[in-house]
């Protein structure tokens, strides 16, 4: 049972990250109570615990715990905080640290239902054969045999756990669920859009997603002549570098550098303030994005933006052919070469900004998480 249900929602990063920002939404708009807990995934949490309390009404009572961290050395610590949690119908853990308690909770009698929520999956997470990858991978066994479902954000995240742990599907029922958007709130680009001359680039400033090629290939674009303004959401340890690679390469009246924006309602319209949106993750490191669903490219297709990619993402190639995408080399020439060609090919970008809006109705929130609800086996 959803409507009127008691879930507990506990996962690692920013309170606003889906999908577990987004199954909030989701319960809150169907009369649940639910308590929402996110632990902090890296340095950039600075080791605070978000706890948040809705009654059935989503009247929110809040709390904010800080304590030291070092990862992943003291992730054991979130398995305490809080230390206690009301009686649930459900325990959503979208990780397996996370779904640990939950399970120990149905063994007590105060949850009912326990679902582990997979939202990524690596192997060899600490290094092929280190105690920590070991230590890893017997909870995650733990969790995908005990669990009462498990769901996971794309079919070769699930292939690829299934095959690491020997699992099979009659002692570890599971089904795709993937990250999805708010469609009837997300504000869409126009027709003209592509005018202004705006690409866009949201995410986490580190090696893998790519972001110095896009630099480098904004770098051609002067080089060359073309007009190009470009906007960088997020943070991260690679920041401070990208900032001086802009200014050496005098791109800093074009580029702005946005910081992380944790509002959804800003960061959607600076979407729907860009032409081309761009996620030139690196094809020369390993990266769990090769197993994802990764959030950003459903926030880039609700706003409707044509999308320039490389082949990292094991939905790629489906969104060439389905969703108005381009799948690009990891270099930044072509890079370059795709931003120009696309912004100076006015019929082509309008055809590829609708089939963007038509792919991602497919995509609604509501849509996903009813049938994921159902695959988790309860009523919605």
């Amino acid at each position: 049972m959803v409507a009127g249900g008691r879930f507990a929602l506990v996962a690692n990063g920013a309170p606003d990250s889906p999908p577990a920002s987004g199954v909030r939404d989701y319960l809150l708009a169907r009369g649940a109570r639910v308590i929402v807990v996110h632990h902090p995934l890296g340095p950039d949490e600075a080791g605070r615990h978000h706890i948040v309390q809705y009654d059935g009404n989503g009247a929110a009572r809040r709390r904010v715990l800080r304590l030291p961290s070092r990862t992943p050395f003291t992730y054991p610590l979130d398995l305490v905080i809080p230390p206690a949690f009301p009686r649930v119908d459900g325990w959503l853990g979208f990780n397996n640290l996370m779904c640990l308690p939950g399970l120990l909770g149905r063994r007590a009698g105060r949850v009912a239902r326990v679902v582990y929520w997979a939202v990524d999956f690596v192997p060899d997470r600490f290094g092929a054969g280190s105690p920590l990858t070991r230590a890893y991978d017997a909870l995650d066994a733990y969790c995908c045999r005990a669990a009462d479902a498990r769901l996971e954000v794309a079919q070769a995240a699930l292939d690829g756990r299934n095959e690491r742990h020997g699992l099979t599907e009659a002692i570890a029922p599971a089904a795709v669920s993937p990250i999805g958007t708010w469609l009837d709130r997300v504000p869409k680009i126009g027709p003209d859009a592509w005018q202004a001359r705006r690409v866009v680039f949201i995410g986490h400033l580190v090696e893998r997603m790519g972001v110095d090629t896009m630099v480098q290939a904004l770098e051609i674009l002067k080089g060359r002549g073309v007009e190009v303004h470009a906007d960088i959401a997020g943070r991260g340890p690679l920041e401070d570098e990208l900032r001086t690679q802009v200014a050496s390469a005098g791109l800093a009246e074009t580029v702005t550098f946005h910081g992380f924006i944790a509002e959804h309602q800003r960061l959607e319209r600076l979407l729907a303030d860009a032409s081309v949106a761009l996620a030139p993750y690196s094809t020369r490191m390993e990266s769990f994005t090769r197993f994802a669903d990764p959030s950003k490219l459903k926030s880039y297709l609700g706003a409707g933006l044509p999308i320039l990619l490389t082949d990292v993402p094991p939905n790629a190639m489906e969104l060439e052919q389905r969703a108005g995408a381009e799948v690009v080399a990891d270099d930044p020439a072509s890079f370059a070469d795709a931003i120009a060609r696309l912004l100076d090919a006015r019929e082509e970008w309008q055809r590829r900004r609708l089939a963007a809006l038509d792919y991602a109705q497919g995509f609604d929130w509501n849509t996903v998480l009813d049938r994921a609800f159902d695959d988790a086996g309860f009523t919605v």
